[in-house]
């Protein structure tokens, strides 16, 4: 991590604690952050536990994100949330293009990239996710993948250098176990935060680049201790507030 950069700790829910459980995990990941003030914490319930999660979160260290929005503001979309209603329901950050979101429901570098111009323009920061299959790191894609997933919405993040934030998180190692090693997981973040360089050094110098695919507290120190390495986004690991503690007090030990 960069002296520069405060860790970001995000913690992904995915279709998990949509009601009550999820209100009391809310409040559990609340108690850490008290334990963490170099670290910023965010945490993204789903969309019918983000109001009730956000009243929980209002002005105690955690904020919330929702886990993906529509790019328009109204209309007749039935059954998809825009960036202003999240905002309404005390959502700062959204999540953006996640891999499963790629892989099952069609989004693509383009439409990624929309969804990245609409949550600037609208004030709601995105977490932007990047990240190559299995098939591509083994036939060696991994960086022309990663570069052309960025390159799709690099003109809008340099709009407001360090409102956004990319997640780097490889397709094979989202819930499998497996991870990138550090050493795997920062030669791809050194290109990102290189590309973000060419484009404009500000941009570089500002926005985090996280890390994800199986964080967990026992690997969160050698993937955090990365020069490149600006935080995390965590699957399953924040489903349980010990673990997402831990993680958390990870990053705060290496700031």
């Amino acid at each position: 991590m960069h002296a520069s950069r405060k860790p970001l700790i995000a913690g992904n829910w995915k279709m998990h604690y949509g009601g009550p459980a999820g209100v009391e995990l809310a409040i559990a990941c609340v108690r850490i952050a008290p334990k963490v003030p170099k670290v910023e914490l965010v945490i993204a319930p789903p969309f019918t536990a983000l109001a009730a999660c956000a009243h929980e979160c209002e002005g105690k260290g955690v904020a919330v994100a929702a886990q993906n929005f529509y790019p328009k503001d109204q209309g007749a979309f039935t059954g998809e949330v825009s960036a202003p209603m999240l905002k309404d329901a005390g959502c700062t950050w959204v999540i953006v293009g996640h891999s499963e979101r790629r892989q099952y429901f069609g989004e693509t570098d383009a439409s990624v990239g929309e969804k990245t111009k609409v949550a600037i323009a609208s004030k709601l920061p995105p977490i932007v996710c990047v990240g190559e299959t299995l098939a591509e790191r083994e036939s060696g894609k991994t960086l022309e993948v990663v570069r052309r997933q960025v390159a799709a919405f690099l003109d809008f993040i340099a709009e407001a250098p360090g409102v956004a934030a990319i997640a780097y998180e490889p397709v094979w190692a989202i819930g499998t176990g497996k991870t990138a090693g550090p050493a795997e997981a920062e030669e791809v973040h050194a290109a990102i935060r290189a590309q973000l360089a060419d484009r404009l050094p500000e941009v570089a110098e500002k926005t985090r680049i996280l890390y994800g695919g199986s964080v967990k507290a026992d690997n969160a120190k050698g993937l955090l201790g990365c020069a490149n390495v600006d935080g995390a986004l965590i699957g399953g690991a924040s489903l349980d507030a010990a673990s997402f503690g831990a993680i958390a007090e990870a990053a705060q030990g290496l700031t």
